[in-house]
């Protein structure tokens, strides 16, 4: 059976984000020294910030589910080159604490390597979230 190709596993790790109970299943398709970084103040955003790891990872969906509520979840586009991969979109997300709603175009850009993304980053209306979560 030949090796997954990157956008096999983003495929395969985007799945388990809505399917897996248990966010440690979620985080099993990431590197042991993943570069997960999301833009934001944490103190405002609990789920902003720096994540260390497939335990940092496994906490960061932790809280994500903790805080908010998808609403609606649209990829539009999908790009893939060399081990890269790049979701397209657009995302309805519901603030539990305030009851505000994040509405917004989205990028994820995820780097895989030896079957394992390595590297991600979210690119959002970061002031829209900041501004939902107050």
């Amino acid at each position: 059976m030949p090796a997954p190709t990157p956008l096999d596993v983003v495929n395969a790790f985007s799945l388990r984000t809505v399917t897996a109970a248990d966010t440690a299943e979620i985080a099993e398709l990431v590197s042991d020294d993943v570069d997960w970084f999301v833009v934001g103040d944490r103190a405002v955003v609990p789920w902003a910030g720096r994540w260390t790891g497939k335990a940092g990872v496994a906490q960061f969906y932790a809280t994500l589910r903790a805080e908010t509520v998808s609403e609606r979840f649209d990829v539009t586009t999908v790009l893939a080159q060399g081990n890269r991969v790049a979701v397209i979109g657009e995302l309805a997300t519901r603030v539990k604490r305030t009851g505000k709603r994040i509405e917004c175009e989205f990028v994820f850009d995820f780097v895989v390597e030896n079957g394992l993304i390595t590297r991600f980053r979210p690119f959002e209306d970061s002031l829209a979230v900041a501004l939902a979560c107050l």
